[in-house]
């Protein structure tokens, strides 16, 4: 008979927190990343895994919540936290690399204060898909870099924010998020819209009927990517802050 487990999702704003129920092993893990790396793409402060109804049937199994840290240090930033692990899950976590990477706290509330403690400087603003929207975009932009001290990265990220904006208005037609996070080496740019396309780098030509396009993104940031939500999409791109 096939393992099952539950992941039970809780947006206690700023703080995703998962709940996990039933057994962690080699056949279920994989449900378990699918749920957290859902939950990295909302961009929430923090993300806590409570194992506190978790069986665990191979320790193999725990690498789950390694890789997924691992994933979310480098995009969208998010620090991840584990709590409440039955007596037997903390041991083997003890002995495994998992804990090397990734906190892990007795209980839910100690957990979701480091969680928040750690999170990186972050904004979030909601846009309409409207002509001025990639004044708005830049506008922020260069609110932020003030605010954190980076006035040499308000032209960068100025010119990736107001492509991806400009992507949304063109294309999209929906409402966006638009969130910049600092955590060093990177700032981190995303929006998120409505659409399911996932957004492409096309060619010169397609990328001149609109303006620069993602071939300027692809150019200007270290890493950049599409990612799917459940309501749509999140486009991101690492921009150095050094």
């Amino acid at each position: 008979m096939a393992s099952r487990i539950t992941c039970e999702v809780h947006d206690e704003s700023p703080v995703t927190v998962v709940r996990l129920a039933g057994a962690l092993d080699l056949g279920t893990m994989r449900a378990v990343h699918t749920v957290l790396d859902r939950c990295l793409t909302t961009q929430p402060d923090a993300l806590v895994v409570d194992l506190g109804g978790v069986t665990v049937a191979d320790r193999l199994a725990l690498s789950v919540f390694a890789a997924t840290a691992r994933q979310a240090a480098d995009w969208p930033a998010v620090p991840v936290v584990l709590c409440s692990p039955p007596p037997d899950v903390a041991a083997w976590l003890a002995l495994s690399t998992t804990c090397r990477v990734v906190p892990v706290r007795q209980d839910c509330a100690e957990a979701t204060r480091l969680a928040g403690a750690a999170a990186a400087p972050r904004l979030r603003v909601r846009l309409e898909p409207v002509a001025g929207a990639c004044r708005r975009a830049r506008e922020l932009v260069g609110d932020a870099c003030s605010r954190w001290n980076v006035p040499h990265l308000v032209e960068p990220a100025s010119l990736v924010l107001s492509e991806l904006v400009g992507n949304v208005v063109r294309h999209a037609h929906t409402p966006m998020r638009i969130t910049l996070t600092l955590q060093q080496p990177y700032l981190r740019v995303a929006v998120a819209d409505g659409s399911r396309t996932a957004a492409r780098a096309g060619s010169p030509s397609l990328a001149a009927e609109g303006g620069r396009g993602l071939l300027l993104i692809r150019e200007m940031a270290q890493r950049w990517g599409s990612s799917p939500l459940t309501d749509g999409k999140v486009v991101w791109a690492l921009l150095p802050a050094n």
